[in-house]
């Protein structure tokens, strides 16, 4: 997967995430904040691989 595509991913999962845990909040499901803020770290993880992955191929 190339860098680009991972940090797109990266940044769908960190607003997917950031929702869960919006709704978890408002509705008081712990449950559901915990999936999204594991989600959101994801995303964030996906986009530093991405970030690396283009440093790796610049000369």
């Amino acid at each position: 997967m190339s860098g680009t595509k991972d940090k797109a991913k990266g940044l769908a999962n960190e607003a997917v995430g950031n929702i869960k845990q919006g709704v978890g909040k408002v509705t008081g499901n712990d449950k559901l904040r915990a999936e999204g803020k594991a989600q959101e770290l994801k995303g964030e993880a996906q986009q530093i691989k991405g970030n690396v992955k283009d440093a790796v191929k610049k000369p």
